[in-house]
């Protein structure tokens, strides 16, 4: 998408802190952390939530998921992380290109377990 700030980052036309890089997506450091660790994984394809995500750019997302499991130990994510997508307007979803939040290093709050 020509407007899309995340498709702007995976093209190297907006700076960002990349921790992970491969052919189906990034990780960077979230501009506005929630946690004392907050990353972003992004896919490199770009479609808005998981409703409108096809085949194939459902085994995109599953090989990042699956990739973001042997990354714990370089991110820093060895005594766990919690994953949040926001999908729409009403959950908080900002930047209309799919993305998973990573956060951690700290225990989350139990309200939320």
């Amino acid at each position: 998408m020509e407007n899309c700030i995340f498709c702007k980052i995976i093209k190297g036309e907006i700076p960002s802190v990349k921790l992970y890089e491969n052919d189906e997506m990034i990780i960077i450091k979230d501009v506005a952390p929630q946690a004392p660790v907050h990353y972003l994984m992004i896919p490199k394809v770009h479609f808005k939530t998981i409703d409108e995500m096809n085949k194939e750019q459902s085994e995109i997302l599953g090989r990042c998921f699956y990739t973001l499991g042997g990354l714990k130990e370089k991110l820093g994510l060895e005594n766990g992380y919690r994953l949040i997508m926001n999908q729409g307007a009403d959950a908080c979803q900002t930047v209309p290109h799919l993305h998973v939040h990573i956060l951690a290093g700290k225990k989350m709050e139990e309200k939320m377990c």
